[in-house]
């Protein structure tokens, strides 16, 4: 996916990096060999609806197999890009760039609300993930694989209607996970969900971003949910990248950790002080 459309305009991010911990790099060298996701090159990034400037020129590069977090305050331009990145939206100027030729089911978002057809089963709504291999012979086979990754084997054959919220987020996480994806976005697909609910969910979308390899970004107004899965945390405000975080603890991390803590408290004095200035 890529615009004809470039633009030469000036770098907008603002790195703020720590050290490389030697045990965090080794991990993600083990990963970068292995992974299948797709590497991601921005440039010059512009989106306007009418007169409201949204985004105003990011430039941006993510490695493949990357677990990026962007957070921000609401109205800042995080789900737009998130939007433009998946191509559910027109860009109005500069580039978006992917390693290699893409196809359709290389990229998938899962959003907020799971979105299920109320008239299928579990199995066949996953399904509907496999787009134009739907009808294959071993639809079924792939579907029935993506349930038991996201642990709703036995939901199989149940109607969306009796499933708590965050069995059918994890449904939905299985039909954005049946073809395979090389990048996949979450537009906050955990806001609606309970405190410990919410933190399995993240455990869930941690393992298996590990196991599969994809480039994941996330959308979230949740800081520590930020710190907790990312390797990466970029701050969006008033449409620019204002602040680039590398998120060095080793994994599995441990919530509430003082390091984690930290960096939480470092983003969330950042964007404090935004609204200060404001």
């Amino acid at each position: 996916m890529q615009t004809a459309l470039r633009t030469s305009l000036p770098e907008t991010e603002l790195a703020s990096r720590a050290n490389f911990a030697p045990h965090a790099r080794v991990v993600r060298e083990e990963r970068a060999a292995q992974t299948s996701g797709l590497p991601l090159s921005i440039r010059g990034l512009r989106k306007s609806f009418g007169d409201n400037e949204v985004l105003r020129g990011i430039d941006l590069h993510i490695p493949a197999g990357q677990f990026v977090a962007i957070v921000g305050k609401s109205g800042c331009g995080k789900s737009t890009l998130l939007r433009l990145i998946a191509g559910l939206d027109k860009i109005d100027a500069g580039t978006i760039s992917f390693g290699s030729d893409v196809q359709p089911e290389d990229i998938r978002v899962m959003f907020q609300e799971p979105r299920l057809l109320p008239w299928a089963h579990v199995l066949a709504n996953v399904e509907v993930g496999l787009g134009r291999d739907r009808s294959s012979a071993d639809a079924h086979a792939r579907a029935e694989k993506a349930l038991t990754e996201v642990g709703l084997a036995d939901k199989r054959d149940q109607w969306p209607s009796v499933l708590s919220g965050g069995q059918k987020q994890r449904v939905a996480l299985g039909r954005a996970l049946v073809s395979r994806p090389r990048v996949l976005a979450f537009d906050e697909p955990l806001g609606a969900l309970d405190a410990l609910t919410r933190i399995s969910m993240q455990r869930l979308l941690e393992r298996v971003w590990r196991d599969q390899g994809f480039t994941a970004i996330l959308v979230t107004h949740d800081v520590s949910e930020a710190v907790a899965l990312a390797d990466r945390v970029l701050v969006i405000e008033e449409g620019r990248i204002a602040h680039d975080v590398v998120v060095n603890a080793a994994r599995p991390r441990e919530r509430g950790s003082a390091e984690l803590a930290g960096l939480e408290g470092s983003i969330l004095s950042h964007l404090l002080s935004a609204d200060d200035r404001t």
